[in-house]
């Protein structure tokens, strides 16, 4: 009797009805190593993710304040002479990362609507402390220029110096704060 690895649910059986086990990590690496590149050699630009919700943002904004939105310093180049802000690569990126991740979860039998989160934290405590947080690192990615996955994926895959200190910066600061927050998920 062999026993299951941690990435295998112990209800797993090939083709049974349970959850698919997950991707190697090193081959899901690889093959995003490979979908980077063929955005580089295929785009010229590499991926974010930030850049696909600010735009997501300025098409809601203009539904209720056009006027404003158009005169806006920052989204107003984007409807310049009646352009379409979601015709953009990163739009499509986004929007195909959504729809690949569901296709996959549902294939692998892991889509299950619910909220991740501790016993320590009731779920509308998580979704508005997700929401703040999502919010807050929106605003700073997009003063910031670019996401982190941009920064890291895109910059990192050029060794760009400044890509890699702010990386060695993220894991860093990642590591002290999760001392900070590791109660909420005891359970």
């Amino acid at each position: 009797m062999s026993v299951p690895s941690k990435n295998i649910p112990a209800n797993f059986e090939s083709g049974g009805s349970g959850p698919q086990p997950y991707w190697n990590p090193y081959l899901a690496g690889l093959l995003l190593g490979a979908a980077l590149l063929a955005s580089y050699l295929v785009l010229g630009a590499g991926l974010g993710a930030s850049a696909a919700t600010a735009r997501f943002g300025a098409v809601l904004e203009s539904c209720l304040l056009p006027a404003h939105t158009e005169a806006s310093e920052y989204f107003g180049g984007w409807f310049a002479d009646g352009a379409n802000p979601l015709a953009y690569y990163l739009v499509f990126v986004a929007v195909g990362t959504f729809l690949g991740g569901l296709f996959s979860a549902v294939l692998a039998r892991r889509f299950d609507f619910r909220i991740e989160r501790g016993q320590a934290y009731s779920a509308t405590k998580r979704l508005v402390l997700a929401g703040v947080g999502g919010v807050i690192v929106g605003y700073a990615s997009r003063l910031a220029g670019g996401c982190t996955s941009g920064q890291a994926l895109s910059g990192g895959a050029l060794l760009l110096n400044g890509s890699l200190a702010f990386m060695i910066c993220v894991f860093a600061s990642g590591y002290a704060a999760a001392w900070f927050f590791r109660r909420q998920w005891h359970d």
